[in-house]
């Protein structure tokens, strides 16, 4: 579904990104990992048109997206969410829904005007879907309440709702986990399975809760100054002393145990923050 090919990116002097290739597979969640400043949110950026590359190609199922901007992209099925919600904060959660789908005929003067029964139909037919959406996301009780109002959990939830009204090939989520509580984390992530199983949504996931890596991500790609470590399942990239070096430094042992917590890095010690 996206085929990232010998991909550079310079800032002035500084290399963020380095010659780096990387595949997602349709139908897949693949996970992207590593330490703070590998260059994780910068890739997602140029593949979500944020940044044109400096070097290299990107492409978009089967299609030369390189340098395409992010509207662009979003007519061609991809997606991505924040890590900070982007809600419409003083709007309602199901109007919050209802704006993202495309080629809406009330946001056309002319057809405000002279098809003004075409327009509420599909005003109609768009709110139909929201409602849907809000019932699978478990939301439905709050669909009349301010999105600002809405926990940092539940504001990931309308996230992933938004996408869900776009039809989305391919779904760019960046730090998911990020401020949610462990209850609404555990649904966040049926919910992503749900749509991957159900509906075939791809997924390409930042997180840096190594827990959630290993539950929904198979590949796991890793990222390090700049450019891809190595990639495989979370149990080989737990074992994988290149990665351990990566994120500790030096490869000194990672603690294991109880105290090792729920952000616990590849090889069970806490994780630096993402870039």
């Amino acid at each position: 579904m996206i085929s990232v090919r010998n991909l550079s990116k310079h800032f002035g002097g500084i290399q963020a990104v380095r010659d780096c290739s990387v595949e997602v597979e349709r139908g897949s969640i693949t996970g992207l990992i590593g330490p703070n400043g590998a260059g994780k949110s910068t890739l997602f950026n140029i593949i979500a048109g944020v940044f044109p590359p400096s070097n290299g190609t990107v492409t978009l199922d089967g299609e030369d997206v390189t340098g395409l901007k992010p509207h662009e992209l979003f007519a061609r099925g991809l997606v991505r969410t924040f890590q900070i919600a982007h809600e419409y904060s003083s709007m309602p959660v199901i109007e919050n829904l209802m704006v993202p789908p495309p080629n809406q005929r009330g946001e056309t003067l002319i057809w405000s005007w002279l098809q003004w029964g075409a327009v509420r139909r599909q005003e109609a037919e768009i709110r139909d879907k929201a409602e849907d959406v809000l019932a699978f996301l478990r939301l439905t009780d709050l669909k009349y309440e301010l999105a600002g109002n809405l926990s940092g959990g539940q504001k990931k939830l309308l996230e992933l709702g938004r996408t869900m009204m776009t039809d989305a090939k391919v779904v760019l989520l960046d730090e998911v986990g990020a401020g949610v509580n462990r209850t609404l984390l555990g649904e966040l992530s049926t919910d992503i399975e749900r749509l991957n199983r159900e509906r075939g949504y791809t997924f390409f996931v930042i997180e840096h809760d190594m827990d959630l890596i290993a539950r929904l991500c198979d590949p796991v790609i890793v990222m390090a100054q700049g450019t891809v470590l190595t990639q495989g399942s979370m149990a080989d990239i737990r074992a994988n002393e290149a990665v351990i070096e990566a994120y500790l430094g030096g490869g000194v042992p990672a603690e294991t145990g109880p105290n090792a917590g729920p952000n616990a890095g590849p090889g069970g010690a806490s994780e630096a923050r993402p870039s």
